[in-house]
C-alpha cells in the first residue's frame, strides 16, 4: 500500500516541479519584457528630447520633437521588420547562422542606386526621389524573390538550400555589377552614392511612410498569427508534414511576407546586414522559449533599443547623425563570430 501511495505521489511531486518550472519561466518573460519595455521607452524619448536647443513646451521644441519623432517611426518600422523577419526566416531555414539578407536585397538595392547614378547623375538620383521611386524598389524587390521560391521551391525537387545557395550566388553577382559601376562614377558622384549605401535613418524621406508603414504592419501581423505553425516548422518538414501542416506552400508564403518586410526596411533606411542577426540571437537568449508569439515582441524591443541606442552614440559621440549601420555591424560582426566559434553551446 505504502509502494502504491508513492508510486501516485511521483506524477503529483512531477507536476509541481513542472508548474513551478513554468512559473519561473512566465515571471523571468515578464522581467526581461519589462526592462526592454523600460529602454524602448526611454530611449524613444531620449532621441526626441535631448539636445533639442529650444525651451521645453515652446512652440519651437514641438517642432523640433515632431521632425525627430519621423526618425523614431522610421526606427521602430526598420526594427518590426529586420526583427521579425529574420526570426521567422531562420525558424523556416533552420539555421540561427543566417539572414534574408543572403537572399540579395542589399546587393538589389546597391545595384538600383549605383545604376540611377551611373546613367542619370546625382541630380537624377535626386529628382526621382519619392514614394513612386521607393514602390518601385520594394516592388522589384519582392519580384524577384517571389519569382525565385516559385521557381526554386515548386516542382517535385524543390529544395531550399538550393534556394539559399543561388540566392548568395545572385547577390554576389548583383554585387560585382554595382563594384564596376561604382569605379567609373566620378568622384563627386561616389561620394554621393556611398551616403546611400550605408544603413542611415536620413535616407528615408517622410513621403515613405504612409507606404511602408501599412507594409511592414500588415506582413508583421499576418506572421505573428501564423506563430503556431512556425512553432511546427520549426520541428522539421518532416514533423510539420506529419502533424497536418501543408509545410511547402506555408514555407512560400512565409518567404513572401519575410521578403516584403526585408525589401520595405532595405528601400527605406539601406543595408543592415548584420542587425537582424544580432536581435534575432539576444532574443532567443532574453526569451529562453522557441513560442514565437513570445520570441516576436523581444526582438522588435531589443531591435529598437539597439537602433536608438546606436543612433544616440552616433549622434553624441562620433557627431555622426543616423549612421547607426556603422556601430551595428561592428557589434554585429563581432557577435556573428562569437556564436560561430560557440555554434555547440548557443
Amino acid at each position: 500500500m505504502d509502494s502504491g501511495a508513492g508510486t501516485a505521489a511521483i506524477p503529483r511531486e512531477a507536476r509541481s516541479a513542472g508548474s513551478l518550472a513554468t512559473t519561473r519561466a512566465r515571471r523571468r518573460y515578464l522581467v526581461v519584457v519589462g526592462i526592454l519595455l523600460l529602454l524602448t521607452v526611454g530611449s524613444g524619448f531620449g532621441l526626441i528630447a535631448w539636445g533639442n536647443p529650444m525651451p521645453a513646451g515652446s512652440p519651437g521644441f514641438w517642432r523640433i520633437a515632431q521632425h525627430r519623432a519621423t526618425d523614431v517611426t522610421v526606427m521602430l518600422l526598420v526594427a518590426v521588420a529586420q526583427a521579425v523577419a529574420t526570426v521567422s526566416f531562420q525558424t523556416v531555414t533552420g539555421n540561427r547562422i543566417i539572414t534574408p539578407s543572403i537572399m540579395g536585397f542589399e546587393s538589389l538595392y546597391r545595384v538600383v542606386q549605383t545604376s540611377t547614378v551611373f546613367l542619370f547623375g546625382v541630380a537624377g538620383l535626386v529628382a526621382i526621389q519619392g514614394i513612386g521611386q521607393f514602390a518601385i524598389q520594394v516592388a522589384i524587390m519582392v519580384g524577384l524573390a517571389v519569382a525565385l521560391y516559385g521557381w526554386l521551391l515548386s516542382g517535385r525537387y524543390g529544395n531550399l538550400q538550393i534556394m539559399l545557395l543561388i540566392g548568395i550566388v545572385i547577390g554576389g553577382g548583383l554585387g560585382a555589377v554595382s563594384t564596376f559601376m561604382q569605379r567609373l562614377l566620378t568622384p563627386s558622384e561616389f561620394d554621393v552614392l556611398a551616403a546611400r549605401l550605408f544603413g542611415n535613418v536620413s535616407n528615408a524621406d517622410p513621403a515613405y511612410l504612409p507606404l511602408a508603414v501599412p507594409l511592414v504592419v500588415a506582413a508583421s501581423a499576418l506572421l505573428w498569427l501564423r506563430s503556431r505553425r512556425l512553432n511546427l516548422m520549426a520541428l522539421g518538414s518532416d514533423t510539420a508534414r506529419s502533424l497536418g501542416l501543408d509545410h511547402r506552400r506555408e514555407l512560400f508564403l512565409v518567404l513572401t511576407l519575410v521578403a516584403v518586410l526585408m525589401a520595405t526596411s532595405t528601400a527605406l533606411v539601406g543595408p543592415m546586414t548584420f542587425l537582424g542577426f544580432l536581435v534575432a540571437t539576444l532574443a532567443y537568449q532574453f526569451a529562453d522559449t522557441h513560442d514565437h508569439r513570445l520570441i516576436f515582441p523581444v526582438a522588435v524591443l531589443t531591435a529598437f533599443t539597439i537602433l536608438a541606442g546606436a543612433f544616440l552614440v552616433m549622434k553624441h559621440v562620433f557627431y555622426a547623425q543616423g549612421m547607426v549601420s556603422i556601430l551595428i555591424e561592428l557589434v554585429g560582426g563581432i557577435v556573428f563570430l562569437i556564436v560561430i566559434l560557440r555554434k555547440g553551446r548557443l
